[in-house]
């Protein structure tokens, strides 16, 4: 029976143009396993840690604990999910934390705010103004207003001399982002990247690298992570569409495929500076995760390193279709992944056992590349999903459905097949008298958490129409 692949798929669209579906909600895995090349394998679930005052806005991990802003407070999470409110940092959207030496630093709702573990106290200088981002970088908390770049006195972290004020002058395109790369301080503008390193003095003690600068930038404040001992980001150059790019030195290496190309041109420059990026590093997976409006995509550099090309999957928390994906914010801390919940006041940590997202099911889905028989057609006698089955809750009854489309737009009625109850690790997943296909055909198959499986492989048995 010949071998269809299920790493990504492929649909068509209105303007007679093929195009690439990524799974959702389940991670592609490239590794020989004498069935196929790669597998398919569940994303990890979601179970309630915690609640807390408000949505959540940002994480962190400082000595040993886990710091968040949720609503319009700062919170200490406890080991045993219980939170402690610490005080007041205001409203806004996403907040960026960060630390020194000896406190906390959080940028929230244009203002800056220290904990030192044991006051909150908020920066009153005049001359630090509006910020809107903000790191510690060489001893200093610097900031940004959207036009400077603004350092704390190095003996008094509470002070700001406007004498010390620097700024990225090799494009008018503002600073929407400062954040520090092996010692050296980066400053990041819609259509630039501006390195900068600390050479001391009386002024602003950080002198540009004219070498190092970038010519795309990035589309909002928190449009950006570090990867891959770089930084990963959301932008472009001016006159470009905006992609997803890694910076290596002095450049940017594209990441992004066609297909996402093709997904972030569905959004406005303002749904664009609203995204938020970010990355988990977590058994043998470097994830760069860019949580859109309504849609959550990962890029897997280990996976993209192994295929030689870009590796893409979908997360989301709906059953079926785009939606929103209630894992965000992702902090390391006592020995789990802890996340916020953009929807509620929900802390919660991932896991491995289920998929469910705090209780509730979702779905997954899969697309195959195209079945074509040379142009001959073919009779679908069978077609079975080689999976890993029995892995799902006691007194569950899962099933996966399949549908196909021969133009790939339209669809078929789907076909429901029993997926394996608890401890049945030998089930076939098997449809059978599955039509026949004119000319070529594609598969799709979907299901829920409660169908926890890993895919393999994809195998049809086909007779052909004619020689």
């Amino acid at each position: 029976m010949p071998q269809i692949g299920v790493l990504n798929g492929v649909y068509t669209d209105q303007v007679a143009g093929f195009r690439t579906s990524y799974p959702r909600n389940l991670m592609p895995v490239p590794k020989e396993t004498g069935i196929a090349q790669g597998y398919l394998q569940p994303a990890d679930g979601i179970e309630l840690f915690g609640t807390g005052p408000g949505v959540d806005r940002g994480g962190i991990n400082w000595q040993g604990n886990c710091y968040r802003v949720m609503g319009s407070s700062l919170v200490r999470v406890a080991a045993d999910g219980s939170v402690t409110i610490l005080g007041d940092v205001g409203a806004g959207g996403q907040v960026t934390m960060d630390s020194g030496f000896d406190r906390l630093a959080i940028w929230s709702g244009g203002r800056l705010y220290y904990w030192d573990s044991v006051t909150l106290q908020v920066v009153t200088d005049i001359d630090l103004g509006t910020v809107i981002d903000g790191r510690w970088i060489n001893g200093y908390f610097m900031s940004t207003d959207g036009e400077f770049l603004i350092v704390t006195e190095l003996n008094d972290p509470f002070a700001v001399n406007p004498l010390k004020y620097g700024s990225a002058e090799a494009d008018p395109d503002g600073i929407l982002a400062v954040d520090e790369l092996r010692s050296e301080a980066y400053a990041l503008g819609r259509y630039t990247i501006e390195v900068f390193q600390n050479v001391g003095g009386s002024g602003f003690p950080f002198q540009r690298i004219e070498s190092a600068r970038v010519v795309r930038g990035i589309v909002g404040t928190h449009a950006y992570s570090r990867l891959a001992g770089s930084f990963a980001f959301v932008g472009s150059g001016r006159n470009e569409a905006p992609a997803v790019y890694l910076m290596v030195p002095g450049d940017t290496l594209k990441i992004s495929t066609s297909e996402i190309d093709k997904i972030l041109k569905d959004y406005n420059e303002i749904q664009l500076s609203t995204l938020v990026v970010e990355t988990r590093l977590d058994e043998g997976h470097e994830l760069l995760l860019v949580h859109m409006p309504d849609r959550t995509w990962v890029y897997d550099v280990a996976a993209s390193k192994v295929v030689g090309e870009p590796v893409w999957f979908e997360l989301t928390s709906s059953i079926v279709g785009p939606g929103r994906y209630r894992a965000r914010n992702l902090v390391w801390c006592y020995d789990s992944w802890l996340v916020g919940d953009p929807t509620s006041p929900n802390l919660g940590r991932m896991v491995k056992d289920v998929s469910t997202h705090y209780g509730q099911p979702v779905g997954w889905e899969f697309g195959t590349t195209i079945l074509y028989n040379e142009s001959r057609g073919a009779i679908i006698h069978e077609l079975e999903l080689v999976a890993l089955t029995g892995r799902v809750a006691a007194g569950a009854d899962p099933v996966v459905w399949t549908s196909y489309s021969l133009d790939g737009q339209t669809w078929s009625v789907e076909r429901p097949t029993a997926a394996g109850r608890q401890g049945e690790r030998t089930k076939r997943i098997v449809w059978r008298r599955q039509g026949k296909m004119q000319q070529y055909r594609i598969q799709k198959f979907r299901g829920t958490s409660d169908a926890r499986i890993t895919i393999a492989r994809l195998e049809a048995q086909m007779e052909a129409l004619s020689a």
